[in-house]
């Protein structure tokens, strides 16, 4: 390679580089006008209709590059828990039949939250008579 072709490839500006500082200058400027909300899409889109010609992965390179991330929706809330406490043992197994009364008694608690924050069980028990 010829040393005036090496010291021209070396010297020569960016200008890929330079197009992104312009580009990144603009993302800046919608992410802080959306007040940090939009994610990478939203800007990708918004860059579109401003006129600009570009890929998302392009913007989503420069967005993580510059550490601008959008705000994400909240997790949503899940109550199950798994199996939480003791199951007792299952010794009627469904068999409800008796010789006399009051031999197997039955229950189920029920709980019931109320909106100032306290919790109220109730337990229905039940006998079966033959």
């Amino acid at each position: 390679m010829a040393r005036s072709t090496y010291y021209l490839e070396i010297n020569k500006a960016d200008v890929v580089a330079n197009r992104n500082q312009e580009l990144l200058a603009e993302i800046t400027e919608i992410f802080e006008q959306h007040k940090h909300r939009y994610g990478v899409r939203r800007v990708h889109r918004e860059l579109i209709n401003r006129g600009y010609r570009i890929n998302h992965k392009r913007v989503q390179r420069l967005m993580h590059e510059a550490g601008l991330f959008g705000k994400r929706p909240k997790k949503k809330y899940h109550s199950y828990k798994g199996e939480v406490g003791k199951v007792a043992d299952n010794i009627i197994d469904r068999d409800f039949s008796t010789t006399a009364p009051l031999q197997k008694w039955t229950t189920d608690v029920s709980q019931f939250n109320f909106s100032w924050g306290e919790m109220l069980y109730l337990s229905s028990a039940g006998y079966e008579y033959e």
